[in-house]
């Protein structure tokens, strides 16, 4: 009987281990998936609280006399580690209103020549064109007065191949954008 059960001891160890084995694989791969995720929702929105930031300096400078094309090479050239100049697209509107009728009286954009997957159009409209501005923004403009809208498209690519490894159950957006006014 001394064989039999040690015979049974060793199997019983054996499948403790394959056990234990699978358990940890498991685990591991749902704490990388989770890590992976972690990053890359990190840097969407580090890229978003840049781009905030760069729509409110573009504003605030158009706003305070500089030219619009001065203020988009400002901000494409902004400290804020995004690479606006090869992945992004500024535009910045000048929208003035006149009795209560919002007309876009000039518009400047920093298009790139090498950003192919973004074709960014102005969500207040074109020159010439009336402004689309959310009601917050048509109540703090008096009549007479101008206003200044930036808006950043900005190319996000993931860091991790998380989105392609759980087939697409994780949304990551593929363009960040961002507005301000003044």
């Amino acid at each position: 009987m001394g064989t039999f059960y040690t015979s049974a001891r060793r199997k019983f160890a054996a499948n403790r281990a394959g056990q234990a084995v699978v358990e940890f694989a498991m685990t591991v791969t749902v704490l990388l998936i989770l890590l992976c995720a972690s990053i890359d929702f990190g840097r969407a929105f580090s890229d978003m609280q840049a781009i905030s930031e760069l729509t409110r300096q573009g504003s605030n400078l158009a706003s305070r006399g500089s030219t619009l094309p001065q203020a988009v090479a400002a901000v494409v050239t902004g400290e804020s580690g995004l690479d606006l100049k090869d992945f992004g697209d500024v535009i910045i509107t000048s929208v003035t209103n006149k009795k209560n009728v919002y007309t876009i009286s000039a518009q400047e954009s920093s298009t790139s020549d090498k950003l192919t997957s973004l074709s960014a159009t102005s969500k207040v409209g074109s020159v010439g064109g009336p402004a689309t501005l959310p009601t917050a923004a048509q109540n703090t403009v008096q009549d007479g007065q101008t206003i200044f809208v930036t808006e950043i498209f900005y190319t996000f690519t993931p860091a991790t191949g998380i989105v392609a490894l759980t087939k697409n159950a994780i949304n990551l957006p593929s363009t960040l954008y961002g507005s301000a006014y003044f």
